[in-house]
């Protein structure tokens, strides 16, 4: 019962609107108390994924966004639940868990990228605390105190009425703030621009699709539908060059001058529009780097897979699904790398509108209030 409890009260994406807290009572320090109570019945409930691989690659992933972070003073940790449910939550103080079910859905490094940052936003934005702050003002000063006495019973009632303040909800514009802060860290840190808008959009089909499985991630969020279209339009100040357009039959087509390349597949959750959209934004951060070298493509096989890169930058997945005669997804990907090579020829020839990332950001956020179209 506990832990259906601690699933349903933690979740970060599927929170009622509320109203903010209008003064400061929880200090940084009490924050940080309370995130640790939650964070260690959290840990005790699920147990940690026991790959030191898997912690590391989100750890890493967790930091780099933390680089552009606005409160230094909070000792962040990054974690992998080890569950299968489709699902990622923040607590109080910088305790940011990620379920392993996610991460076998999310096939790049950008795309957990876009939700740890909309973890930190919350964090970063007090909006856990502000909830708190507004629902248990008597109640949580009072187990603050027996906290700080070495009350036994404080530590467990503590991170049962911070899960009740969370349960409470967030409001609509605590929901932008968070989308909003966790693409500017994604951009900031390097990432596809195109993550965010990929990522909600994956998360809302699982969430149609599995229900309760999917962990809630972004479902009962006001207007999913308006936060994708907000998303992409997110990434119109910067100018990719690579355009991408999605047929009537759900094949999705990236161009660039006279060069395309077009997905008919879907493999699990990614359509075709989504890894055209990936592999837009891949080529972008390749050809905003300059210097672009046909030579510096490479393959890097899985399990049931083949990745190519551009150097560091993750292009696309090549799935068993994407299957020509005779080709194994290694031997494909060789041939969609060469293919790629053409592509670099045509992007040497065409300059890349140089932005300045902040001010992109900020020209995209101040649409926010606009009425997407």
């Amino acid at each position: 019962m506990l832990k259906i409890i601690f699933t349903l009260l933690l979740c970060l994406f599927s929170l009622l609107p509320l109203p903010k807290a209008e003064a400061a009572m929880i200090s940084q320090k009490q924050e940080i108390e309370m995130g640790r109570e939650v964070a260690k019945q959290l840990e005790n409930q699920y147990g940690l994924v026991q790959d030191d691989d898997v912690q590391a690659r989100v750890d890493r992933i967790g930091r780099k966004l933390l680089e552009h972070g606005t409160r230094p003073g909070l000792d962040y940790t990054f974690k992998v639940l080890n569950t299968p449910d489709v699902n990622a939550l923040a607590c109080p103080g910088g305790f940011i868990y990620v379920y392993k079910g996610l991460l076998d859905y999310m096939t790049s490094d950008d795309e957990v990228a876009a939700v740890l940052g909309h973890e930190i936003g919350h964090i970063e934005k007090r909006h856990t605390v502000h909830q708190m702050e507004k629902q248990m003002a008597l109640s949580l000063l009072t187990l603050l105190a027996g906290v700080a006495s070495g009350d036994p019973g404080a530590g467990f009632a503590l991170s049962t009425v911070t899960s009740q303040a969370l349960m409470a909800g967030y409001s609509r514009a605590d929901e932008g703030q968070a989308d909003q802060e966790g693409f500017r860290l994604s951009i900031l840190a390097g990432y596809n621009p195109y993550a965010s808008y990929v990522t909600m959009s994956k998360l809302e089909d699982m969430s149609k699709d599995l229900g309760d499985a999917a962990g809630g991630l972004f479902a009962s969020h006001p207007d999913p539908g308006l936060r994708m279209v907000r998303a992409l339009k997110w990434t119109e100040p910067f100018h990719i060059p690579e355009t991408v357009t999605v047929a009537k039959d759900g094949a999705a087509t990236v161009r660039l001058g006279t060069w395309s390349f077009t997905f008919t597949e879907t493999a699990g959750y990614d359509k075709p529009e989504y890894r055209a959209r990936m592999l837009a934004g891949g080529l972008y951060l390749a050809q905003k780097r300059g210097n672009l070298d046909e030579s510096h493509f490479m393959t890097v096989d899985g399990d049931n897979w083949t990745d190519i890169y551009y150097e560091d930058i993750h292009l696309l997945r090549v799935y068993p699904q994407d299957h020509q005669e005779g080709d194994t997804t290694g031997s494909l990907a060789l041939k969609i790398a060469g293919k790629l090579q053409e592509w670099a020829k045509i992007a040497k020839t065409i300059p890349v509108i140089q932005v300045d990332p902040a001010a992109a950001i900020q020209q995209a956020i101040r649409e926010k209030g606009k009425k997407a179209a």
